[in-house]
């Protein structure tokens, strides 16, 4: 993976899909794909995806 390259497994819009068919999803342009929506983003736009947003990490402690 090149070091510019997006990894949807890190953008908040990414989720995996019950469908066996099209297991990779992405919330922000709603879509359902067989390869990581990244990859589908790049194929049609000819440039990295513009929706990415990196997940926020929540805290499982609560304030002690």
């Amino acid at each position: 993976m090149e070091k510019n390259q997006i990894d949807c497994r890190q953008c908040q819009y990414y989720y995996i899909t019950f469908d066996k068919n099209f297991p990779y999803g992405c919330r922000a342009f709603g879509f359902k794909s067989p390869v990581k929506p990244c990859l589908e983003v790049r194929k049609a736009s000819g440039s990295e995806c513009l929706e990415f947003q990196l997940k926020q990490l929540h805290s499982t402690h609560e304030g002690n």
